[in-house]
């Protein structure tokens, strides 16, 4: 790890070009593309059952440990410190693979859920969350990066609209099953048990998943060593990195707000039985599921750019029609909960396609890897933003639920910055999007001989 110590000014050393997209060869091409979507379809699936655990236990996790709305936001902004891991580990990615990474992290995930099943404090849950979301965003960003990296361009923005779709049916899962587990005076711990079992998955993956063709041959070029832990702002790359890092940081103190509360808020606050709100969710969120289509569609129809720009203040819109409802004495507050959710829903899987989509095509193969370390970092700082913004404004503003609709407005200025800033790459290689193809021409010319 020595290249993390590089000095900001070290001299730039340019990336070594690779072939501008594997050349097709039939049916064995065809069959590894498949093989690829379906190991990333179950690694999402799991992840996604492991990402929705305290969000959706949040309730009688407080109960357990007798916290209240501030003190649950306050294990939750601790549990943020999971992001230096996951950099650490995206970082490795780039440097020894993105199979082994994925590989590493499916052993420290189960182990790390054992672990916080088991807590008997508060404190451990919180060292164990670090460790479980640490492991748990590495995989996502290797699986994320796996995808881009292994299908067509045209296949790119579906692939990765599958990865999502996965993430939100293990997550489904999740809560279709919570209102079961909260007869149980076990309730949370069983999630985190159910978590643990995904060390039955290790076997099958040390066997299917493929390391990429692309990081294999920029390894052989050396690309990975030619790069440090800040090249994603040397000047080819810097404008996108500020600009994609800050929108993150927007984006995630919303999301991160508004994601982590929707149970908490129908049950606590609205006073919902646990089963009609895991009814409304499981139904909005499946309707919501058509996000995923449609923003893949919408991807290589209108742009990457252009469906961030447009889907995400929409998706704003649905978090305040939640959280700032349902009027008093509103006849049926779990419909006006539920229209909120699936509403929110649409647009936040469409505008998670399309912003997997850019942020994989934007950076070389030997720091695609490193940038979804950075976006870990930076959605762990808006993480932290939302849950201490909680704790501390819970109370004067009159109830958490005030507060998160005010932070979901935080996101929209992400999407203004998206639409001024970044690089449109619909239709273009991976190579040619992020600037292999020109660094590799340059590596050509300066290698030939003199006329």
């Amino acid at each position: 790890m020595s290249e993390l110590a590089a000095p900001l000014d070290a001299p730039e050393r340019p990336l070594q070009g690779l072939p501008a997209e594997p050349s097709p060869d039939g049916a064995e091409t065809g069959a590894r593309s498949r093989q690829v979507i379906r190991c990333v379809v179950a690694l999402m699936f799991y992840q996604g059952f492991n990402l929705s655990i305290l969000g959706t236990s949040s309730p009688w996790i407080a109960r357990s440990f007798g916290l209240d709305q501030s003190g649950i936001a306050r294990t939750f902004a601790w549990i943020c410190l999971s992001a230096f891991g996951a950099l650490a580990l995206s970082r490795m990615a780039d440097r020894v693979g993105r199979r082994r990474v994925v590989l590493w992290s499916m052993a420290g995930t189960p182990l790390s859920a054992l672990c916080a099943a088991l807590s008997p404090h508060v404190a451990m849950l919180a060292v164990s969350s670090i460790f479980l979301f640490a492991f748990m965003g590495a995989t996502i960003a290797s699986a994320i990066v796996m995808t881009a990296e292994e299908l067509a361009v045209d296949d790119r923005a579906r692939g990765q609209s599958y990865a999502a779709l996965a993430g939100s049916l293990g997550a489904g899962l999740c809560i279709l099953i919570m209102p079961l587990l909260a007869l149980s005076v076990y309730s949370w711990r069983l999630l985190f048990g159910i978590s643990a079992c995904g060390i039955a998955l290790w076997p099958a993956m040390a066997r299917l998943v493929p390391e990429s063709r692309r990081w294999a041959r920029a390894a052989a070029a050396g690309a990975p060593g030619a790069t440090s832990f800040y090249a994603i702002f040397r000047p080819a790359y810097r404008r996108r990195a500020v600009v994609i890092l800050l929108s993150t940081l927007f984006g995630a103190t919303a999301a991160t707000a508004a994601d982590s509360w929707c149970y908490f808020h129908a049950v606590t606050v609205v006073h919902l039985p646990p089963a009609i709100v895991s009814t409304l969710i499981l139904a909005g969120g499946g309707f919501g599921l058509l996000g995923f289509g449609s923003g893949a569609w919408s991807s290589e129809r209108f742009g990457r750019v252009r469906t961030i720009a447009v889907i995400w203040p929409l998706a704003a819109m649905g978090a305040l029609w939640y959280y700032w409802g349902p009027p008093a004495h509103f006849a049926r507050p779990a419909l006006w909960l539920g229209a909120g959710f699936a509403w929110r829903s649409v647009m936040g899987n469409g505008v998670m396609v399309a912003q997997n989509s850019a942020a994989t095509e934007l950076f070389p193969t030997a720091l695609r890897g490193t940038i979804f370390g950075w976006i870990a970092i930076v959605t762990s700082l808006g993480a932290l933003t939302a849950h201490i913004s909680v704790a501390l404004l819970a109370v004067p503003l009159g109830g958490l639920s005030t507060v998160v609709g005010y932070l979901a407005i935080v996101g929209v200025p992400g999407a203004i910055l998206y639409a001024i800033f970044i690089d449109e790459t619909r239709g273009m290689t991976l190579e040619a999007a992020s600037g292999e193809a020109a660094a590799g021409a340059a590596d050509s010319d300066d290698d030939s001989p003199p006329p």
